[in-house]
């Protein structure tokens, strides 16, 4: 019995190994060429679901978040300008300028 728990917490073990190494694995070359870029838009994908859920659970309302929703697309739009400057590159200074703008956008979600 010992034996069988410790193979099943090996196995669990590997499992969870390969899936992280999978999940790293599958950046493009574009999310490695441009890591600054990818977080900030990460950052927009997990506001744009945090709107959809708070919505989805009755505490924002449509006009709330077609609202937040512009706020991120502006962002969106800012981040996509600051890049096309820099030969597809955003600097570490306009990364955090993005930043700043989704914490102050992140605090809108959810009040």
């Amino acid at each position: 019995m010992m034996k069988l728990k410790s193979t099943l917490v090996a196995a669990v073990l590997l499992a969870a190994s390969l899936t992280v190494g999978a999940a790293q694995a599958a950046d493009t070359k574009w999310q490695k060429n441009h890591p600054r870029r990818e977080q900030v838009n990460n950052r927009l994908q997990n506001q744009n679901k945090r709107i959809h859920q708070e919505v989805k659970e009755g505490d924002l309302t449509k006009a709330q978040a077609a609202s937040l929703h512009k706020d991120d697309r502006q962002i969106r739009q800012e981040e996509r300008d600051m890049a096309s400057q820099n030969h597809g590159h955003i600097t570490k200074q306009e990364q955090r300028t993005l930043n700043q703008q989704e914490n102050q956008a992140s605090k809108q979600i959810g009040k």
